[in-house]
């Protein structure tokens, strides 16, 4: 399966996103923690999420990640929420921008789900320091 050098190089490519929207730290946490059992889905991820989406032109990265939250919050996610709060900080994301995008997710995902995201979130800024 990796060994296609088109593979490869969108794998290469989707690394180097993922550590500059994640953060170099998570990626040497995921690195460390990856197996058999679970390389297979990570390498999908660098591979198609990352090394295909995330460098497509006609939105930048901001406004991926404000995307994102917005789509996380919807699904409910509060895992991979925390891990793309700290992307959308990477990506030049204010406190106030992330507040105004999972406020308005109140209309399209309902109370519940918002009022989770926006706690995941007030708890990320504020250890962050940005609240």
């Amino acid at each position: 399966m990796g060994k296609d050098p088109a593979m490869q190089a969108r794998r290469q490519t989707g690394r180097k996103v993922m550590s500059e929207v994640l953060g170099a730290p998570y990626c040497e946490r995921r690195d460390a923690s990856t197996n058999d059992f679970n390389a297979p889905i990570r390498r999908l991820s660098e591979e198609f999420a990352y090394g295909s989406l995330w460098t497509r032109p006609g939105l930048d990265r901001k406004t991926r990640s404000l995307l994102t939250l917005g789509m996380l919050t919807a699904l409910n996610r509060p895992h991979e929420m925390a891990i793309h709060l700290e992307g959308a900080v990477n990506n030049g994301c204010t406190a106030e921008e992330i507040r105004e995008a999972l406020t308005h997710s109140v209309a399209y995902c309902g109370f519940p789900a918002a009022i989770d995201a926006l706690r995941a979130a007030e708890a990320f800024l504020l250890d962050k320091k940005m609240l």
